[in-house]
This record gives structure tokens, C-alpha cells and sequence, in this order.
């Protein structure tokens, strides 16, 4: 072999070596599981300290309920992937556990234990809508993947900040994504502002004249700190097994 051709083939070895250190890495598929679910939680100033707390424990508690690993193993995929975010005014969102694969009881106590662990993220004013915006962007970025996805918004109040909540739900479900609320009922003598807890109609009409919406959309009511536990794991059960809303009162209760 000349002293040309050795030359040429260094090149060209230097050349493919080039190549290959600076080609983006191959893309992997998202891995499939048979719910995405953005668990939202208010830590608005209306959210007072036990409130936080029933949050926390109550979602910490509801995930590793038998009822509801058994609904969790029961699909396709037998697996599940959670994120759970907390969020107050507009501009105030935090995940707080980033998207976690759920299959079994081990994963859900690791989740629920480390749920319990952080510290509060705000105390701002309440913008359900920055809420669903924020929920829709984990959901666009999780690497997962899943035919289901849906945002389970909890709060104790109306939106107050942000651009107006209906137009961040229909943009959500504009992206096939369903949007559930569990409405925290504050005794008329507890609220600083009842106007923002205590709407027209109500709070839980307005959670379902404004924020939910999708296919089997539904809200659930918790009204006391022994409640929310209950409430929040029939509700995890129906968006986890798909159930359609009239099943939700047939999920068992916590025990």
C-alpha cells in the first residue's frame, strides 16, 4: 500500500471517527404504561397548615392502599407513572416528585414516602389555570408514554390569578387530556375570604363549570382531614382503572 493510500484511509478513519463522537445519540422510545397521572396539589395561602398536610399524607396514604396497587397491576402494562406537583399563584409551580413508575407496593411506599418529606413549596394566591399549563407540560415531557393521561387537580378555592381557568382546560383537553378535581371544603367560620372558597353555587359546581373536563371527568369532595384520605384513594382507583363516574361511589373506602 502507497504512502497515498495509507494517508487516505487515516483521514478517513479520523472522518468517521468525527462522525460518531459528535451524532446525537439514538432516541429511545418512551416506555409504555397504562396511566399518566400529574397529581396537582393547592399550597395557596388559602391552604391553611393542616390543610397541607391532609394533602401530603392523604396522597402519601392513597397510593399504596391495597385497593389501589390491585387497580394499579390490574391494566395492560400492570404499572402506572405518577408525577406530583404543588403549585399557588401565577409563576409559583414545583414538581415536587418527578415522574415515578409505579407497579407494585414497594414503588408506591418509596413514592409516598418521600412525599411526605419536602417541605412546602409556596403560599401565593391561587391560579388553577398556571396549575393545568404546568400539569400539561410534565405530561408533554414525561418519558413515558400512555393512552390515558389525566391531571388531578386538589384545591380549597376559585382561580384568582393567571389568565381565566376555562381557557387552560379546553387547551388541555384540546391535547386529549382529562382534567378530575378533589374540592377541600372549608367550614364557613375557618375562611378569610369566603368568596374564594365559598364561589356561587358552591365550590364543587365551580370545579365542574371551569375546571375539569375530558372523557369520564369527574369531581370528588372531601369535607374534613378523614375524608380527603377516602376520597382521594376512590378517586385514584376510578382514574386508574378507568372506571366511569357513576362506579366511584362503589370504590371501597380506606381502611
Amino acid at each position: 500500500m502507497d504512502w497515498h493510500m495509507t494517508r487516505l484511509l487515516r483521514v478517513l478513519a479520523a472522518v468517521a471517527s468525527l462522525v460518531l463522537t459528535f451524532s446525537p445519540p439514538a432516541v429511545r422510545a418512551a416506555e409504555p404504561v397504562d396511566l399518566l397521572l400529574v397529581l396537582a396539589a393547592d399550597v395557596s395561602r388559602s391552604v391553611t397548615e393542616p390543610k397541607f398536610k391532609l394533602q401530603r399524607e392523604g396522597a402519601a396514604a392513597a397510593i399504596t392502599h391495597p385497593e389501589v396497587i390491585r387497580a394499579i397491576t390490574s391494566g395492560p402494562n400492570r404499572r402506572i407513572a405518577i408525577c406530583f406537583i404543588e403549585w399557588a399563584t401565577a409563576g409559583q409551580q414545583n414538581v415536587v416528585i418527578d415522574w415515578t413508575l409505579i407497579g407494585d407496593n414497594e414503588a408506591a411506599r418509596s413514592f409516598g414516602d418521600k412525599l411526605v418529606e419536602f417541605p412546602r413549596s409556596f403560599a401565593g394566591s391561587t391560579s388553577i389555570s398556571h396549575a393545568i399549563d404546568f400539569s400539561v407540560l410534565q405530561i408533554e415531557r414525561s418519558p413515558f408514554t400512555a393512552e390515558r393521561r389525566v391531571i388531578d387537580i386538589s384545591g380549597d378555592g376559585n382561580n384568582n390569578s393567571g389568565r381565566p381557568v376555562t381557557e387552560a382546560r379546553d387547551d388541555a383537553l384540546a391535547k386529549g387530556i382529562t382534567i378530575n378535581g378533589l374540592v377541600i371544603l372549608t367550614p364557613l367560620s375557618e375562611s378569610f375570604r369566603p368568596e374564594h372558597t365559598h364561589p356561587p353555587g358552591g365550590l364543587e359546581k365551580y370545579f365542574q363549570d371551569n375546571v375539569i373536563g375530558g372523557f369520564g371527568a369527574f369531581t370528588v369532595v372531601a369535607e374534613s382531614h378523614e375524608s380527603f384520605g377516602r376520597a382521594l384513594t376512590k378517586k385514584l382507583i376510578a382514574e386508574i382503572a378507568g372506571l366511569p363516574q357513576p362506579q366511584l361511589a362503589a370504590a371501597p373506602d380506606e381502611k
